[in-house]
């Protein structure tokens, strides 16, 4: 089966939440057979010819610059990921197209591809994850950004009818989609994971990961750094990408608080599995974080507030605080229990095939071939 994805980034390397899944899904349905045709807009990320390991062809499109794209009758991030060129490869045979993301369905249900299969992956619902960066945003002129593209995705969704299947990364997305669509359906987010390596016994020190650039993650450590270990000496590792000027001060205030600053795949996965506690709260409940998925394949215990697991179908595998206090309380408890053979059991057995890139790049191509 050939087949064409629109990466709405070059999805190597594969070192945040959206292109890890559009990178682990590729890597999967290579290997079940499918035969990959993928065209990647990018900005700032350069070629990567790993992607060709997989792929029959790799093709490369700059996005736009804003004032490129004015006027602005889609959303921002849809119309600066308008290309003739790809609209020309597209056309040239009638193989079924992924979309990834809303942000590449400038040409869903284009008049030029009536009868192909049309499928987008939806790793948001998009006007939300806008109008709560909007919410945190005190920036002004980035706020009204947020606002007047958040906006104009809610008015854009429309687009979808056209879609064959809408493809929803979460319950809560799933739920969303079907009360104003037909043709959605549940695909679980693809990770890097292969099986649960999670460790029974204990850890040293609790742990926070994820791209400190991003402000949600930035606003999640400066809460646990304030609110949680402030105020209790268990070790703390905060590892992850960019962390902000502000962050790294804090961090010095603390001895008990380290800082791993832009760890390698293999630092990383060392932390991950060596951790006694995974901390991970979220105040953006938007999607689902692949932080939670790869913290349940490799952690022991994984901590979370109710933002983090709400319908995301792993609430199984967390415990749940709410406030600064509970955290607290929970962690002086949990660092002195192990994590068990049992609690890894259930672990893995709780994942399943639910998780498994394997069986859900399968249930992609059954319905490409439908």
């Amino acid at each position: 089966m050939h087949l064409h994805i629109v990466s709405f980034e070059i999805p190597f390397p594969a070192n945040y939440g959206g292109v890890i899944d559009v990178y682990a899904k590729i890597e999967a349905l290579f290997e079940a057979g499918a035969k990959i045709h993928l065209h990647c807009f990018y900005k700032d990320r350069p070629r990567a010819d790993e992607l060709n390991l997989f792929c029959e062809e790799v093709i490369y499109y700059p996005r736009k610059a804003i004032a490129r794209s004015l006027p602005l009758n889609y959303p921002y991030i849809v119309q600066s990921r308008n290309s003739g060129k790809l609209l020309k490869r597209l056309r040239q045979d009638d193989y079924p197209i992924l979309f990834e993301g809303i942000h590449t369905t400038y040409y869903l249900g284009h008049p030029r591809f009536e009868g192909r299969k049309q499928f987008v992956r939806m790793h948001n619902v998009e006007w939300e994850y806008y109008y709560q960066l909007a919410q945190r945003e005190e920036n002004f002129v980035k706020k009204q950004y947020f606002q007047v593209e958040s906006r104009q995705l809610q008015h854009f969704e429309g687009i979808l009818a056209n879609a064959d299947k809408i493809l929803c990364i979460s319950p809560k997305d799933t739920e969303y989609y079907a009360q104003e669509f037909e043709q959605v359906e549940y695909l679980p987010a693809f990770h890097k994971n292969l099986s649960v390596s999670s460790k029974s016994g204990k850890g040293e020190y609790c742990l926070y990961h994820g791209n400190l650039s991003v402000s949600e993650n930035h606003e999640a450590v400066m809460f646990l750094i304030h609110e949680v270990f402030s105020q209790i000496e268990i070790p703390f590792f905060i590892a992850g990408k960019d962390p902000r000027p502000e962050l790294i001060a804090l961090i010095n205030e603390f001895e008990h608080i380290t800082l791993r600053h832009n760890p390698g795949d293999g630092e990383m996965l060392d932390l991950m599995r060596e951790a006694h506690v995974h901390v991970i709260p979220t105040f953006q409940s938007t999607g689902i974080k692949l932080k939670l998925i790869n913290s349940l394949y490799n952690g022991r215990f994984v901590l979370v507030n109710p933002q983090m697991v709400h319908k995301t179908g792993l609430e199984f595998g967390c415990i749940i605080a709410h406030e600064g206090e509970e955290f607290r309380e929970i962690l002086t408890e949990l660092m002195d229990v192990p994590f068990s053979e049992i609690d890894l059991a259930q672990r893995k057995a709780s994942l399943g095939e639910m998780f498994s890139n394997r069986a859900n790049a399968e249930k992609l191509r059954n319905w490409f071939q439908e």
